[in-house]
């Protein structure tokens, strides 16, 4: 019998894309679905939820995933990260090689906030912390942390093979210094757009944000999507680019940022 989206709990976005909302943060996982190929968006927020990412989205490509696009250096969207490396995997400088083959992808900047050692992993750590994780799953996480291979300057095309091409472009600074949009063309075309769009609350302006550009980030998503584009936020429902626009507007208007 074929497994649909909805028998894993996930949600059909169009022909070959899928997203998931997880528990306690209402975080997004997304998936892309090639001939040859699978793209997950995002990881989730442990190393556990990372696994049973794996495992569905195996299910539902009908092959492993090879691709993994980070869209923004949070705890709940890459602590789950390490568990794409599979069995085996080994501790590179950064953290866990993909030697499985999963080739991860992050905004230009990406990899220095993961480096061993360093300050930003450190406060990924104790972020996942304060918002609930487990102390220990934190540590386990924040431990593994992947290595970026590739980070996007500008844009990257992805091909999944079968005719199905994923466009990875560096929008930001907006949400934080180093912001990911995932374009997958088709009829709608779909933009994951990581936290930098969220509907199911106010976007979160922490520490890391750039607020002058976080409009200018949503401009640019609104190019890549165009009108009739289905736009997955990082957090929250399915919009419109209805909803982008009036988000772009708001935040501006609550940074003072002037056109």
């Amino acid at each position: 019998m074929t497994v649909t989206w909805e028998d894993l709990g996930w949600e059909r976005v169009a022909a070959g894309v899928g997203r998931r909302r997880l528990p306690v943060w209402d975080c997004t996982a997304g998936l892309v679905v090639g001939a040859d190929a699978a793209l997950m968006v995002d990881a989730g927020a442990s190393l556990g939820e990372g696994a049973r990412l794996r495992a569905q989205a195996r299910e539902l490509a009908g092959h492993r995933v090879t691709h993994l696009a980070l869209t923004h250096p949070h705890f709940d969207h890459v602590f789950g990260a390490a568990a794409f490396a599979g069995p085996g995997g080994a501790e590179g400088p950064g953290g866990a090689e993909g030697v499985g083959g999963t080739e991860v992808y992050g905004a230009a900047g990406t990899g220095a906030v993961f480096a061993r050692g360093g300050q930003g992993r450190e406060a990924l750590r104790s972020d996942a912390v304060a918002e609930g994780l487990d102390a220990r799953q934190a540590q386990q996480a924040a431990d593994a942390l992947v290595r970026v291979r590739h980070e996007v300057r500008g844009e990257w095309t992805l091909d999944l093979g079968g005719g199905r091409q994923v466009l990875l472009a560096d929008v930001g600074p907006g949400h934080t210094g180093h912001d990911l949009a995932v374009l997958v063309p088709g009829d709608p075309a779909v933009v994951f757009c990581g936290d930098l769009v969220e509907e199911s609350g106010e976007p979160q302006a922490g520490p890391d944000a750039v607020p002058a550009h976080w409009p200018a980030a949503l401009d640019r998503l609104l190019d890549l999507g165009g009108e009739d584009a289905l736009y997955v936020p990082g957090h929250g429902a399915v919009v419109d680019a209805a909803f982008v626009r009036a988000q772009r507007d708001a935040l501006a208007a609550r940074f003072g940022v002037s056109r």
